[in-house]
């Protein structure tokens, strides 16, 4: 999918008048992403936006609406953004936005960087937005991707920290005799008092055998400092 991407701006730069470069932004939930560039122009004009949350790329993917910029060096708009466009030889861009999950929040724009002023005219306008699609698809299947990939990576965490969390559960049931209920009270008075999430107080629990920042089971629902090692009664056998 990456590829497909990186294809889609390859061939725009290819059929685009005055050698551009090209590049394909990925905006989810206002969070700005390059996903494809052909060339340093495009990256660090890209970029330039990105540090300053604001330019034609970013005007694009958040409006929906195409923009242009005719010549950098009258144009009004976003000064500070233009100035250094210039700098680096970019006198005119074309942005046009990518339509990809409204739902979601997912949208984007293929940029493209022309070195000479005024380079685009009703042909290479058309043509970009005819690109504009195959690029949306293309970004929308890589972001489904790695949205997928992330929630396996989230579940498979949350099971593992499940399973500790039941674990260390079982042993304070067993060595003080608690319900299963009130283990896990013990647990989150243990999170709470030594400010450390639960599923670290139960691996360090398991590992070492140790409870740490908790008050005796008997006091469970009240603060209280000390570790829990030994008998009910919070005192400990030599």
């Amino acid at each position: 999918m990456d590829s497909l991407l990186q294809t889609v701006a390859d061939v725009s730069k290819s059929v685009m008048p005055g050698t551009p470069e090209v590049s394909v932004t990925l905006l989810v939930k206002d969070r700005p992403t390059m996903m494809a560039s052909t060339g340093r122009l495009a990256t660090v004009l890209d970029e330039r936006q990105y540090e300053r949350d604001h330019g034609p790329c970013l005007h694009a993917a958040r409006t929906g609406t195409v923009v242009e910029v005719a010549d950098a060096r009258l144009d009004p708009r976003w000064r500070d953004y233009l100035i250094r466009a210039v700098e680096h030889g970019a006198l005119s861009s074309l942005s046009t936005p990518l339509r990809i999950d409204e739902e979601e929040d997912v949208t984007g724009a293929m940029n493209i960087y022309a070195r000479d002023a005024d380079a685009f005219d009703e042909h290479s306008r058309a043509v970009a937005e005819r690109f504009a699609p195959y690029a949306a698809i293309a970004a929308g299947n890589v972001h489904a991707y790695q949205s997928a990939r992330d929630k396996a990576e989230n579940l498979e965490l949350a099971l593992e920290s499940r399973a500790v969390i039941d674990q260390a559960k079982g042993v304070l049931v067993e060595r003080y005799q608690l319900t299963p209920d009130r283990a896990f009270q013990l647990l989150a008075r243990a999170s709470m008092n030594s400010n450390r999430k639960v599923r670290d107080i139960a691996d360090h629990l398991m590992r070492t055998g140790e409870l740490l920042g908790a008050a005796p089971p008997g006091d469970v629902g009240r603060p209280g400092p000390g570790t829990v090692g030994g008998a009910p009664d919070g005192t400990h056998h030599s």
